[in-house]
């Protein structure tokens, strides 16, 4: 693939899949997080043009390309914060409250979006690939997981989410 076919895939995708990008994003990271997440997967994303041969839909790629990138600025957050941690510092950016004045009241989305931070990472991605529409069979093509195996992780899932949101757990 030349260098303008390249760009112009990578343009084409930013406009008709932006918003996969902000569910994925919204999933895993809060408050500025969101913005350093939001450039990882981009970066992912544009190194993963080339990769991309056509076998699957657009969007289910974008969506492991992002899922992909996601888990991985997860995980090396997630470690980068132990050792803030362990120096002493305060872990205020893991609070999902961080950068919310009290006067701000959350709304119902933000709550499910906090409960959903709070699941395992495999969880989290499975839930927001659901909550888009999409079906069993393209979140186990995107995640290498059976159809059957993907509708018994989103039963429990769901049912974890929903214990968050009636306990209050989220706020």
């Amino acid at each position: 693939m030349n260098a303008a076919a390249h760009d112009e895939l990578f343009k084409s995708w930013m406009r008709e899949h932006i918003a996969i990008l902000h569910h994925v994003v919204n999933a895993f990271a809060v408050g500025d997080d969101r913005n350093d997440l939001m450039q990882e997967v981009m970066i992912g994303l544009w190194r993963a043009v080339p990769a991309f041969h056509g076998d699957s839909q657009s969007s289910t790629f974008v969506y492991r390309v992002a899922h992909n990138a996601a888990l991985v600025w997860h995980r090396t957050e997630r470690k980068h914060r132990r050792h803030v941690a362990i120096a002493g510092d305060i872990d205020w950016m893991a609070r999902p409250d961080a950068g919310r004045s009290r006067s701000d009241t959350p709304s119902r989305l933000d709550a499910v979006y906090v409960a959903i931070r709070s699941l395992r990472p495999i969880d989290r991605s499975l839930l927001i690939l659901s909550l888009d529409g999409l079906s069993y069979r393209e979140i186990a093509a995107i995640h290498g997981l059976s159809e059957s195996n993907v509708g018994a992780r989103l039963t429990r899932a769901r049912q974890q989410l929903a214990e968050l949101m009636n306990s209050g757990e989220t706020s």
